[in-house]
């Protein structure tokens, strides 16, 4: 009854996204057109004079491109202070951390519009798999999600902060609670190699039949397994029928993970703590991700050698071209505007809009000698 129920349910939102071909450009005008009304209410807003903008072209000229680091200064600062409807009216619910950059931490705000957006585009993720496949089998059983620890923090000004991984573990649907793995006492231990024993342990003997989880770690899970039990995980799990990933470079893993994983369906994902942009929807890797341009984010690209320019061109969605790398800039529902999340982007198809993520843009413009 549950597969025949997600059947019916993909039937629907795989129409609603092939409606979508040739309006793109209409969606994304209107999303624009709805954050504006948000972002007028802030102080954002003002000082940009976002009440006398009515269009992109005068949005590009009211708003300039945002780094982090000048966002943080000027007004996201303020946010994490607790000062409300900065950027986005209210606070944030709120902020995700991330790492792994030279300038350290940072924090990201997500709020009551942008977080079900994140889990929106998970489930049309799944939901275009079983109307792509005709199958969906993988819902009667067990699902792994290899997470960072739901376990949140508070900053100074009482807003909760944690992994995007660990913050969407809240915002998981009440009807897949019940398939979710691990359970919250495992997901929230702060030892790495401790964590993966405990999984592994807590999923050996169930019906797991999908997992997710950036690359790096489901190979060290599956790894480990391998190391542990001399078994290969399709044995382990026989009913083992997709693995959803993002994150990272897939190239780099990729080999590897369909040794693991024979007879394994994967599905590639874009997201980020920014938000979650893209998703793959047909059975080719190669032919790209699918640009989700409902999702109340906007997005404007700037041609890669352009990236580093003080006032650099900014393109819309319905002007960019195929094969052409481009900085990604968006304008979100979490309070972002024409902002640089520093992921190069290549257009495969604009109809519909697909895309590949390429790279960092400093690793591009290093590549090239334009960047110390």
């Amino acid at each position: 009854m549950k597969a025949l129920a997600a059947k019916g349910w993909a039937a629907w939102v795989a129409h609603s996204y092939a409606r979508k071909v040739g309006q793109e450009s209409l969606l994304q005008r209107r999303t624009l057109h709805r954050l504006l009304a948000k972002g007028r209410r802030t102080a954002f807003g003002r000082d940009h004079r976002l009440a006398e903008v009515h269009s992109y072209e005068a949005f590009r000229q009211a708003v300039p491109v945002y780094s982090y680091e000048r966002l943080w200064e000027r007004y996201l600062g303020r946010v994490w202070e607790g000062e409300p409807s900065v950027l986005w009216p209210g606070r944030p619910a709120y902020f995700a951390k991330t790492s792994g950059t030279t300038a350290g931490a940072k924090f990201l705000p997500l709020t009551p519009d942008s977080v079900p957006m994140h889990i929106r585009a998970a489930r049309d993720t799944l939901l275009l798999y079983i109307a792509r496949k005709g199958r969906a089998d993988f819902v009667r059983g067990r699902w792994l999600f290899l997470s960072g620890s739901p376990a949140l923090e508070k900053n100074p000004a009482g807003i909760w902060y944690g992994r995007l991984s660990g913050i969407v573990h809240h915002w998981v649907p009440a009807y897949l609670t019940r398939q979710r793995l691990p359970s919250w006492p495992v997901n929230c231990l702060e030892d790495w190699p401790q964590k993966v024993d405990a999984i592994l342990d807590e999923a050996r003997t169930l019906d797991l039949r999908l997992l997710s989880g950036i690359p790096p770690w489901v190979e060290g899970l599956l790894e480990r397994l391998q190391e542990r039990w001399n078994q290969p995980p399709t044995q382990v799990w026989p009913h083992l029928q997709l693995y959803v990933h993002g994150g990272v470079d897939f190239r780099l893993y990729q080999e590897r993970l369909q040794v693991l994983l024979p007879g394994v369906d994967f599905v590639e994902t874009f997201p980020a703590s920014e938000g979650f942009f893209a998703f793959q929807d047909t059975d080719d890797p190669e032919a790209g991700l699918r640009l989700i341009v409902d999702g109340g984010i906007f997005y404007e690209f700037v041609p890669l050698e352009r990236a580093e320019d003080p006032d650099p061109p900014r393109l819309p969605l319905w002007e960019v071209e195929v094969g052409r790398p481009y900085a990604l800039l968006i304008t979100t529902n979490a309070g972002l505007w024409a902002y640089a999340i520093g992921d190069v982007v290549t257009f495969t198809s604009v109809r519909p809009y697909r895309l590949r993520v390429s790279g960092r843009v400093k690793n591009h413009l290093s590549a090239f000698g334009e960047h110390v």
